[in-house]
């Protein structure tokens, strides 16, 4: 597992893409800064910049597309350089080559992510440490539900990121903000009731389009151990050249 996991930090690391991540986790902070150094103080203000900046930036944007872009590649190369019959050639459980797959996309850019989310409500909320949590672990449990969904499509398709994007903005941008039971079956609306049901008093106004607090955990864990197991159930039954 671990040389396996080593691999795939080097596949998905690469400079560009790196790059990318960091210019894109940067932007949420960027933007709290300049908007608290010039905007005025009140609950409308807070109210904007959690409405705009974190569930409109991040937790709709960003964060699903950067970890699609890296899921989406875990087993890219394998992929493309026909070199995966030597990893399901060993003596090895897929699960155990299927986990640190999961865990090289998460690694990567979950960090950054999380310290972006953290950063920026620090500005937005005036310091809060139970917001700064709060925020902290609903992105974790948003990226490592997105990356079990687009590690499993990418095992299933070459075009795992043109699907993962339509998927992203249409059922979970569109529907899922004029449908309210979209948000059931919605990663970024386990993120929202984990976020609100952490700290109810800071994202009040989130309170009236979030589904319940344990709706999101269970939601969350749901997606990530139903989408690891499909993906080892792909590798266990795929023609691999």
């Amino acid at each position: 597992m671990g040389p396996i996991f080593r691999l795939s930090l080097h596949q998905l690391a690469k400079r560009r893409r790196l790059l990318l991540i960091l210019l894109l986790a940067t932007l949420p902070v960027a933007l709290a800064a300049a908007i608290s150094a010039f905007a005025g103080e009140g609950e409308s203000y807070k109210a904007d910049l959690i409405n705009n900046l974190l569930d409109a930036m991040l937790i709709a944007a960003i964060m699903p597309i950067v970890t699609i872009a890296l899921a989406t590649r875990a087993f890219g190369d394998e992929l493309e350089d026909r070199t995966l019959s030597y990893l399901v050639l060993k003596p090895v459980r897929r699960s155990l080559i299927v986990l640190p797959k999961l865990l090289s996309s998460i690694v990567i850019c979950g960090p950054l992510l999380i310290a972006s989310g953290a950063v920026a409500t620090l500005f937005a909320l005036d310091g809060s440490g139970q917001a700064v949590v709060a925020v902290g672990v609903a992105l974790f449990a948003g990226v490592v539900a997105y990356a079990a969904i687009f590690t499993w499509a990418g095992l299933i398709s070459t075009h795992a990121l043109s699907f993962g994007l339509i998927y992203v903005f249409l059922w979970e941008g569109v529907l899922s903000t004029f449908l309210g039971g979209v948000r059931y079956l919605s990663v970024r609306g386990y993120t929202l009731a984990i976020l609100h049901g952490m700290d109810e008093k800071s994202f009040e106004v989130l309170g009236q389009r979030v589904i319940e607090f344990p709706a999101g955990i269970v939601g969350a864990a749901a997606v990530t151990i139903v989408f690891f197991l499909l993906t080892v159930r792909r590798l266990r039954r795929m023609d691999v050249p």
